[in-house]
């Protein structure tokens, strides 16, 4: 499917993108409550080294990577009494944190686990390399090769991640990706619609537009893509039905039994994995399909999810 950008969304785009290039520029989080500061990723990333040389050292390394690999597919179902007749069953193939340069190949094994699957919408939610700054396009090979082996008759609609880059929307929407930079886009079938909102990352880059995408009153039923779940409180407020994040990849590194040693997720636990309610409106944080920082999963395995639309019934 393709969705033509408005006049209006072209002038935005402008604005956003002199905002989102001085924070890459001089490397600056800014988060929603106004707190700012440079970013410390390469003193962790100094951190994650000497943990890899540790685990290469007692024998477990390569079992870390393995894990990284096999792929989990989880399905979940969202039921909601404002879902169009139209739209129930609509399927949804979500993907997120693909950071798809961390392990060589492995946009193969993303695409052999999505063979044969049947869906109406593809959705990405960040994070598609590993590094936070630097040259991207060693990227666009792979992130192309399966964008082609997608097939949706909706499309791919995605968002930013705070390891993405402000210059990756031009390739990204020349592969066909609807990159959704606090917009909006509207699913038709027949007469019936369903609502997209995308935001842009606020884990590092936000700004108030962010939240008044939120805010736009389209009414219906509602789904919020966003990298974090920072904004799954003003989203449930405004009558979102569904909010699709990920970013904290379910820890990645966790004790047995799942428990994350890091999540970087400080608004609430119990978003940092899987499905959870704000309200009225249903959230899920996937555990992401790639691996950050080190190439190793352990008591984390990566996921790609398949959402399904149901109507709740009265």
């Amino acid at each position: 499917m393709y969705y033509e950008l408005s006049d209006g969304e072209r002038n935005n785009r402008i604005v956003w993108a002199s905002v989102r290039a001085t924070l890459e520029r001089f490397r600056f989080k800014y988060k929603r409550g106004g707190f700012k500061t440079k970013s410390k990723y390469r003193l962790f990333e100094k951190l994650l080294l000497l943990f890899g040389l540790m685990l290469k050292v007692i024998g477990v390394y390569r079992k870390g990577v393995q894990n990284a690999m096999n792929i989990n597919i989880e399905n979940i179902e969202v039921e909601s009494y404002s879902l169009p007749q139209e739209f129930k069953g609509f399927r949804i193939l979500f993907l997120s944190d693909l950071h798809i340069d961390a392990i060589d190949g492995f946009e193969d094994v993303i695409i052999k686990k999505i063979e044969g699957f049947s869906y109406d919408l593809c959705v990405i939610t960040g994070d598609f390399r590993m590094d936070t700054e630097g040259s991207f396009r060693k990227i666009l090979p792979a992130v192309k090769k399966i964008v082609d082996a997608v097939k949706a008759p909706f499309g791919v609609l995605a968002v930013l991640g705070n390891h993405d880059t402000y210059l990756m929307v031009e390739p990204f929407e020349a592969m066909g990706i609807r990159c959704l930079i606090n917009e909006t886009v509207f699913l038709t079938k027949n007469k019936a619609k369903i609502t997209v909102a995308g935001t842009d990352d606020t884990y590092y880059f936000y700004t108030d537009k962010a939240m008044d995408v939120l805010e736009q009153d389209a009414g219906g039923f509602k789904i919020c893509l966003s990298h974090t779940s920072e904004l799954s409180d003003v989203a449930a407020r405004n009558n979102f039905k569904l909010y699709l994040c990920g970013h904290t990849h379910g820890g990645q590194i966790c004790l047995p039994g799942g428990k994350p040693v890091i999540s970087h997720q400080k608004s609430s636990a119990l978003k940092v994995k899987g499905l959870w309610k704000e309200g009225e409106m249903t959230g899920y944080t996937s555990r992401g399909v790639g691996v950050s920082g080190i190439p190793l999963r352990f008591n984390c395995p990566p996921e790609i999810t398949l959402v399904t639309l149901k109507q709740k019934n009265r």
